[in-house]
């Protein structure tokens, strides 16, 4: 049985710590999904086409991995694409507190997908999306946070 992963988040834009994460976790999978979920509750600033098109450029010379769209329940997903895992990445012990309530939560909805934790590596740990976000909307250089592939 092929074991299938999947990194489900906003990727509101990807950030050098989500391919940090996504890097390090392909070798552990047979298949990683990058999950691009569509929240009714938030208003990206870009769209669900726009992130899918960066990170199939991003990591279009590796064959394990597939990006995809989607809406609804992460587990739901998960069943749909055969996926038994799900992949969490971790900056700081606050965002554990936070991942844990949704893995217990996935755990108690399909008690057969296990939800994997990494935490990512130390020179990327203050970068995240709503941070290059505001920098984005101020004008400031983001190169420093986002993969080349990601342009405006």
């Amino acid at each position: 049985m092929q074991r299938i992963c999947l990194f489900p988040g906003t990727f509101d834009p990807i950030t050098l710590g989500h391919v940090d994460i996504i890097h390090r976790a392909v070798s552990l999978f047979d298949k990683l999904i990058i999950g691009i979920g569509i929240n009714s509750s938030k208003a990206p600033m870009f769209t669900v086409e726009q992130r899918v098109d960066w990170m199939k450029e991003i990591f279009k010379n590796e064959p394990r991995i597939e990006v995809i769209g989607y809406e609804g329940l992460t587990v739901d997903c998960c069943k749909k694409n055969g996926a038994a895992y799900i992949l969490r990445g971790i900056r700081y012990v606050s965002d554990f507190e936070y991942e844990k309530a949704i893995a217990d939560m996935n755990r108690m909805l399909v008690p057969n997908i296990e939800t994997i934790f990494l935490t990512c590596s130390p020179q990327f740990s203050t970068i995240s999306s709503t941070l290059v976000r505001d920098v984005i909307r101020n004008g400031g250089n983001v190169s420093l946070f986002v993969p080349e592939e990601v342009k405006f």
